[in-house]
């Protein structure tokens, strides 16, 4: 991996350029941005260059050397990471402790050691407590680099002691180019694509799965049905994000991309409505959802939105998700009725 590989991020990059041209690098950052848009890579990429045995320039590795070897086989010494357990909604003070203790141990095989915290959303007050210590006086040539999603999730208590990088939403052209990258290079889907994935590339890839296409047919044409029935669209939604697997970071992508789906057709709905064109429409579904519109009406359609949107917040803040399903498609048949 190189940094040319990591897209949309040359302005993140520069912050940690220009820190070392004044001599200013921090001891602790905060790398916050959506879902999707390379924060791991940047901070393993990061890792790599100030690790790197035979640097060729400026916070750039070698690729080459056993330091680069070890980093990207997540087996060196002095690069430490902290996750959140498999099935857990908040890092335990036990694993935060561990942490810490080995952070605190003099570098192995150069002069510098990285934390690398790579759920800081899932902070407690315990574990937060617990790493204030290394935040405020982190160990000599340690540097600390926590990754969240934004700073509204963060506890004052870290927020105050990190320099923040924001990483930015990825654009379509970087969106096409990761899709290519992936045998996906059909342009007419990776526009499709772009406009839902919220310059996500971790979103993105999991669109070109037609199987998603497939779900958003069967849930858009039953939710805007005269009638929706709530039970086996309920059960449709829950089973397209159990089949994510375990991983509940991928149950969330994809409860937050049907989301995504009903939002688009909403506001497809209210713009019909209002007599406005829409593109990228077939003549049935136009029909379907004007019919739509007209039933449910212009405050309908914005209550249905406000809903969907809402929805799509708590999906963010790990509400149980069946919770979520169940209240976006009540909401659904509620004004269908």
């Amino acid at each position: 991996m190189a940094w040319d590989h990591i897209l949309g991020q040359d302005a993140a990059r520069q912050t940690f350029l220009a820190a070392l041209d004044r001599g200013r690098l921090g001891q602790a950052y905060l790398l916050v941005g959506p879902e999707g848009v390379g924060k791991r890579l940047f901070a393993r990429e990061l890792a790599r260059a100030f690790l790197c045995e035979r640097s060729p320039a400026k916070m750039t590795a070698c690729g080459a050397c056993p330091a680069c070897a070890q980093v990207e086989a997540g087996t060196h010494p002095d690069l430490l990471f902290l996750r959140t357990p498999e099935g857990k909604h908040e890092l335990p003070v036990a694993a935060m402790r561990e942490f810490c203790a080995q952070l605190a141990l003099k570098p192995t095989r150069g002069p510098r050691k990285i934390g690398i915290v790579e759920d800081a959303d899932d902070f407690n007050e315990e574990s937060a407590n617990s790493f204030l210590k290394s935040l405020e006086e982190p160990p000599p040539g340690s540097l600390l680099l926590l990754i969240g999603t934004g700073t509204d999730r963060q506890l004052p208590t870290i927020l105050s002691r990190c320099q923040l990088v924001r990483l930015a939403p990825l654009s379509d052209a970087d969106l096409s180019a990761i899709l290519v990258e992936h045998g996906i290079d059909d342009p007419a889907k990776s526009a499709r694509v772009a406009r839902l994935a919220s310059g996500s590339a971790s979103r993105a890839l999991a669109l070109a799965d037609d199987s998603f296409w497939q779900v958003r047919q069967k849930l858009v044409e039953g939710l805007t049905a005269p009638r929706p029935s709530f039970r086996p669209l309920a059960e449709t939604w829950a089973k397209f994000h159990e089949d994510a697997g375990k991983d509940s970071a991928a149950q969330r992508t994809r409860a937050s991309i049907v989301l995504k789906f009903l939002i688009e057709a909403v506001e497809q709905a209210l713009k019909l409505s209002l007599g406005a064109a829409v593109g990228g429409l077939d003549v049935a579904e136009q029909a379907r959802l004007k019919a739509f519109a007209d039933r449910v009406g212009t405050t309908g359609l914005l209550e249905l939105l406000d809903r969907c949107v809402e929805a799509d917040y708590h999906v963010e803040r790990r509400v149980q998700l069946i919770l979520v399903v169940e209240s976006v498609i009540e909401k659904f048949t509620r004004h269908s009725k």
